[in-house]
């Protein structure tokens, strides 16, 4: 038997179609606009959006999105949440001082102390305004109950004044009845914290940390027992009721006293008093 497997022509090598192959000889499948061999490299790592070179391309009618590109994103709302959580802090913690302005200047806390503080206000002449005649006022009423041996009188003149505050105030309350001997001045201050810093100074040489009852307007008492205390002083308030300013006067007045206050509590009423004056 004669074998022909020598002179058998082979079979035609089948000539691959130029469409379906590149140079290296791999098929150049293509799935929906990447290469097969991109899409392989996706499929492998388990996720579409892992590589940071791949721009936004459309597949099935949805971009892909970069890696850095969620980063930003990521960063973006971690950023905005963070400043919205710190503006909600900032706005309850300016609520819970104002609410405690509010508090503190309509609870009186009457009670036996080394002296009466009367906050300074304007005097006219020497003569003692409104404002500061119904501080006064009240300052005799706590001294009439006997909650204190001696009352202070506090504050300065401004430019072009004849008297000093105190003056005005120490007048007034010997014009009602109340003994020279029982009337301590502080007449230097331009400021509650001058004011009380005298005041603190000034009754240091009768005992070692005194008491103090502070009579001033129901907005400025927060403010004002913050003060003492960081002067080394055991303050407590009473605030006169009789002030000629109305609500809407004393809601403003509070509005801008719990802004000072918050701001006060943070960097010390020293700094803020020399900061703002």
């Amino acid at each position: 038997m004669t074998d022909d497997s020598a002179w058998r022509r082979p079979d035609p090598m089948s000539v691959p179609d130029p469409d379906f192959i590149d140079d290296a000889g791999e098929p150049t499948i293509e799935f929906e606009g990447l290469p097969a061999d991109r899409f392989a490299a996706f499929q492998s790592a388990g996720d579409l959006d892992v590589f940071d070179d791949v721009h936004p391309t459309p597949v099935e009618g949805v971009p892909l999105v970069s890696r850095k590109a969620r980063r930003r994103r990521r960063w973006l709302v971690r950023t905005l949440l963070g400043i919205a959580a710190a503006l909600l802090l900032l706005v309850g913690y300016y609520g819970i001082t104002l609410y405690q302005v509010w508090s503190t200047g309509h609870h009186r806390q009457n009670r036996q102390a080394d002296a009466i503080v009367v906050l300074g206000a304007a005097q006219y002449d020497g003569r003692p305004s409104p404002l500061l005649k119904a501080r006064l006022d009240h300052a005799i009423t706590l001294y009439d109950q006997k909650l204190a041996p001696v009352i202070v009188v506090t504050g300065g003149k401004l430019s072009g004044d004849r008297f000093t505050e105190a003056y005005a105030s120490r007048k007034y309350l010997r014009q009602h009845g109340v003994p020279a001997s029982a009337i301590l001045s502080e007449s230097e201050g331009h400021s509650t914290w001058q004011s009380l810093d005298g005041v603190a100074s000034l009754l240091a040489k009768r005992t070692k940390r005194p008491t103090v009852l502070l009579v001033t307007d129901p907005f400025h008492s927060l403010r004002a027992k913050l003060i003492a205390e960081e002067l080394h002083l055991r303050a407590y308030v009473s605030a006169t009721t009789t002030s000629p300013w109305g609500s809407g006067t004393q809601f403003r007045k509070s509005l801008k006293e719990a802004a000072g206050i918050s701001l006060g509590r943070i960097i010390g009423f020293q700094r803020l008093w020399k900061v703002t004056g």
